[in-house]
């Protein structure tokens, strides 16, 4: 019995002497439990221009072939604005990459920075790239979930309700003008984001120029609103050179997928359109070679190489609309060229390579609208020197493509000469020059174009369309929106019209 009874409390001694430092063992010092919000918004920020070449189709299959900048003869998972039909999974990426990443990243950010006196100004820089992401989501389906999005972790909301993009917009501007202004010298500097490296006067231009987008955006819908947020974004300070561009830098190691996708899995099936090309062309203007380039003589895609290519003006062809793989073979003697391989492409050594800069919101675009915001009287200054400066702005911007981007200072001055600003046709001149500045940034380019209704575009003629105006003016919900959130889908359906592409957003008045 005595040696039972030692033989339990040794038992017990070594038990209790295993559980001692149990946890502190056990606990993985190495992994972090939480990430420094400033690094969930630098992850917010990479990841807008995603992190794979499959998402980039929600640019390439719509946003671009409906401007006309980008065009694919090529139908099946290619399907979209080339032929005005409905692909949804192409029309619905950018929901479906978004809202599970960016808006999760961004929305995390806010709410963890808010009421917290050292991060104030992250708050702040939070709240405006906030205002971008969702900018990007509503211009593209109308009504979404805004206010209630984000929050699945935080607060268990599973099922959304959709926002009417008039209050969307609402907040927008509000937390544009809060978040800009409320930028503080006096409280502590976050220099590790990654946009701007903590400099506060280059966030606070960035926010006061994003509004102005914004304001611009209600031009035919409530021009008084409009007005008012005009002067607020002019009184709080534009951007001043292209030194406060916003924009994603890539590298070997952060990519620009974009340029992975047509310099390489998809280079042979995309193409530069004929109206894009063909309006470079009739205005000699010096930034078609730094935007194109031709295989000249291509019969297939392994032809498309070094040795045909060519960046020489003259030599540049557009693909034209209104044409699958099959039919296009009726247009090569007429357009001089081998094949469908022949025509133009986005240029692989500048614009789309995968280093290549991204651009969200520029000096170029910002005093092409401030320009707009002139001529309207919204805003005071001479708008012809404005817009010059917008053109001019966009043209030394090339040169950060690399050398090949580069356009001699000569032919900037013959441009602009050339291309003075008629106060009879300001309107026009003026979204058209920002179609072209604009190459390349999908989701602004998809919105300018239903906002001013410029650049004076011929419409797709393909048979087979689908929709039953000139133009696409909104994209579709995903499939699973109606399965896991069916309710609040309906409501927004009831309230903006049907789920289709010919359904105008709030803003995109008749």
């Amino acid at each position: 019995m005595k040696r039972y009874i030692i033989l339990v409390l040794i038992a017990v001694v070594t038990v209790a002497g295993c559980d001692r430092g149990f946890d502190e063992l056990n606990t993985n010092k190495i992994d972090p439990t939480s990430l420094d919000p400033v690094f969930v918004l630098n992850r917010a920020v990479v990841d807008i221009t995603f992190t794979s070449t499959a998402n980039t189709q929600a640019m390439l299959c719509y946003n671009f072939p409906i401007v006309q900048q980008i065009l694919t003869p090529f139908g099946s998972s290619l399907t979209g604005g080339n032929y005005n039909q409905l692909h949804r999974e192409n029309a619905t990426r950018l929901w479906n990459y978004y809202y599970p990443n960016i808006v999760k990243q961004i929305v995390d950010v806010v709410e963890r920075t808010r009421d917290v006196p050292e991060q104030h100004n992250l708050h702040q820089f939070a709240r405006i790239w906030k205002a971008y992401v969702f900018m990007a989501l509503t211009d593209t389906y109308g009504d979404i979930p805004y206010f209630e999005a984000g929050k699945g972790y935080t607060e268990g909301v599973r099922a959304p309700v959709y926002d009417a993009q008039e209050a969307v917009y609402q907040d927008i501007l509000k937390e544009l003008e809060e978040a800009s202004s409320g930028l503080d010298e006096s409280a502590p500097v976050v220099t590790s984001d990654i946009l701007y490296g903590g400099n506060l006067a280059q966030w606070k231009r960035f926010g006061f120029s994003l509004m102005l987008r914004a304001a611009m955006r209600l031009t035919k819908v409530d021009p008084a609103t409009a007005e008012t947020y005009v002067g607020k974004a002019v009184a709080g300070g534009l951007m001043e050179s292209n030194a406060d561009n916003a924009k994603n830098r890539h590298s070997s190691l952060y990519i620009n997928w974009m340029g992975e996708q047509l310099s390489g899995r998809e280079k042979a099936n995309f193409y530069l359109a004929e109206p894009f090309v063909d309006y470079l062309l009739a205005n000699d203007d010096p930034r078609l070679p730094v935007y194109a380039i031709r295989y000249v003589g291509a019969q297939n895609g392994t032809q498309q190489t070094a040795s045909r290519a060519t960046s020489d003006p003259d030599m540049q062809i557009g693909m034209p609309f209104g044409y699958n793989d099959v039919s296009i073979v009726a247009t090569y003697e007429e357009n001089g060229v081998a094949s469908l391989w022949d025509y133009s492409q986005a240029n692989q050594t500048t614009v789309v390579t995968q280093t290549a800069p991204e651009y969200f919101v520029t000096y170029a675009q910002t005093q092409l609208l401030l320009a707009e915001a002139i001529v309207r009287g919204w805003a005071t200054g001479d708008a012809a020197t404005v817009f010059e400066n917008g053109i001019r702005a966009n043209l030394e911007q090339m040169a950060e493509y690399g050398p090949g981007g580069v356009i001699d200072g000569s032919a900037i001055e013959a441009y602009l000469a050339a291309h003075p600003l008629d106060m009879a046709n300001a309107l026009e001149q003026i979204n058209t020059q920002y179609w072209v500045a604009s190459f390349l940034n999908g989701n602004e380019l998809f919105a300018n174009f239903r906002r001013s209704g410029y650049p004076s575009l011929t419409p797709n003629p393909y048979p087979g369309s689908e929709i039953t105006g000139n133009f696409i003016r909104r994209l579709v919900y995903p499939d699973s929106e109606y399965v896991v959130n069916g309710e609040h889908v309906a409501e927004a359906n009831a309230r903006q019209g049907a789920d289709d592409l010919n359904t105008r957003v709030w803003w995109d008045t008749e």
